[in-house]
Parts: structure tokens; C-alpha cells; sequence
């Protein structure tokens, strides 16, 4: 046991000091609740002074990448105002998936709510978020963000994987979204949609392995689609518990029959 200990006690000293997930979570919070004050309303005197709460934000991911060592070598100054830069585009696709939400639910009532409410939006803004850091090569934080998305709203969508505007995720639990996956604009997924490899070797880390889905897809609940070289064709509709691992044509509906007896109750 002694040795045992002394190994951690090695381990860490030997560990940086780096911020928690909470620091970091409570980052993106922060800056996206900035851009959405439906979730969290701040008062502003004027534009100035929203201005500088974005800077305090820029600087606070400057120090961030800094203490996780995020960028060997990179200029982490200049890499946080990069992201900073494309805070509009994040804003506007953030605006076409609440639309997309909006529009494709009958059950929400106003943007307000599915902004506020709805963890399909949830689990889209942290994804989109952590796909900059991710396009800038920042390491750890991506994973980070989108992870806690997913311990919040039971969707797991990882920071490479590629999605359209307008994407509707209604209900989500359960959803998960590989690395590798394509996603075309206007899709809507329900709940428990698998978008998965069909091996999980590591020496396939840096293929396709995850299918592509083109544009004004829905996949129904429980749909398990797999595949790097699966491509599901614009316009088409997957079905409930649907298994698929080859492509399907645009325009196509693809469903499973089940067969279910309803046996009569007999009488007394």
C-alpha cells in the first residue's frame, strides 16, 4: 500500500494545474447565455458595456487555453480572439436551429420557450461552440463542453461531426452522433437516434466511420444508422428502431414491421 500511495503522491505533484470542468462549462454558459438573454437576462447601460463582457469572455478562454496548455507553440492571445470572430456565424446558425425547433414542434408556443426550455437546443449550442474550438485545433475543451451537454440532456453529439442550419433535435434523449459523422441542413432527429460506426478499432481513428445524412432528413426514434460509407439520401424518412449499414436513396422511406398480435382477453 505504501507503494501504492507514493505512485499517487508522484502522480500528483507531477500534474498541471489546470481549471475544472465546472470553470469551463461555466465559461460557455456564460457566453452563450450572452448571446441568448432569454436564458439568463444581464442588464446593459449600453452597447460598451455588452462589448466588454464579450472581451472578459475572450480573455477568460485566452487564460483557459493557457492553463490547459491547449495550443503547444500557438499564439493562445490570437487563437481566442479568432474564435471570438465568429461569434455572429455562431449566432446566426444558433437562430436557424431554434427556427428549425420552433417551426418542426407543435408543442412549442414561443422561441422564448424552446430557447429557455428545450434541451435539444441545449445540446446544439454547446455542440456548436465546441465545433469552433475543435476547427481551431484546440484540444480538451471541446470534448469538455460537449460532454457536459450530454450529462445535462442524455445527447451526445461530439465536437468534430459536421452539421447543417436549421437542425431539429425534438425530445433527444438518448441521441448519439459520432466523430466522423455528416449532417446536410434541415434534418430533424427524435429520440434515441444512433448515428454510430460499424467497428470501434482503433486503427480506424482517423477514417469515415460514421454515416452522412443529406439534407431534409427525419429519422425516427430508436433508429440505429452505421457506417462510414452509409449515406442516407436527401429528403428521405427513417422510421422507429430502423437498422441500417448500407445507403439509402434520396426520396426514400425506409421502416421496420414489426409483427405484433393482440391477443382478446378471454371472457369470464
Amino acid at each position: 500500500m505504501d507503494q501504492f500511495y507514493r505512485q499517487l503522491f508522484d502522480k500528483h505533484n507531477s500534474v498541471e494545474a489546470v481549471p475544472s470542468n465546472r470553470e469551463i462549462t461555466t465559461w460557455a454558459l456564460q457566453l452563450i447565455r450572452l448571446l441568448f438573454p432569454e436564458q439568463s437576462k444581464q442588464e446593459f447601460a449600453n452597447v460598451a458595456q455588452l462589448q466588454n463582457e464579450f472581451k472578459k469572455l475572450e480573455n477568460e478562454l485566452c487564460l483557459i487555453m493557457d492553463a490547459t496548455q491547449a495550443c503547444e507553440g500557438c499564439n493562445d492571445e490570437e487563437l481566442s480572439h479568432q474564435v471570438f470572430q465568429q461569434l455572429p456565424d455562431l449566432y446566426r446558425l444558433l437562430n436557424t436551429d431554434i427556427q428549425a425547433i420552433f417551426e418542426g414542434d407543435p408543442a412549442a408556443q414561443t422561441e422564448f420557450e424552446v430557447i429557455r426550455t428545450y434541451p435539444g437546443f441545449f445540446a446544439i449550442s454547446f455542440y456548436r461552440l465546441a465545433h469552433i474550438l475543435y476547427n481551431h485545433e484546440v484540444p480538451l475543451l471541446p470534448r469538455i463542453l460537449t460532454e457536459y451537454a450530454h450529462s445535462k440532456t442524455g445527447i451526445d453529439i461530439h465536437p468534430a461531426a459536421q452539421i447543417g442550419e436549421y437542425f431539429h433535435i425534438d425530445h433527444g434523449t438518448g441521441i448519439v452522433i459520432g466523430e466522423s459523422c455528416v449532417i446536410g441542413r434541415h434534418v430533424k432527429l427524435y429520440q434515441g437516434v444512433t448515428l454510430g460506426a460499424l467497428s470501434v478499432a482503433k486503427n480506424m481513428a482517423f477514417t469515415k466511420r460514421h454515416p452522412t445524412v443529406e439534407d431534409h432528413v427525419v429519422i425516427y426514434s430508436g433508429a440505429t444508422i452505421l457506417g462510414g460509407e452509409t449515406i442516407i439520401g436527401h429528403h428521405s424518412t427513417i422510421g422507429g428502431n430502423v437498422w441500417l449499414t448500407r445507403s439509402v436513396k434520396p426520396n426514400s422511406t425506409v421502416y421496420h414491421k414489426p409483427a405484433i398480435t393482440v391477443l382478446d382477453k378471454p371472457k369470464d
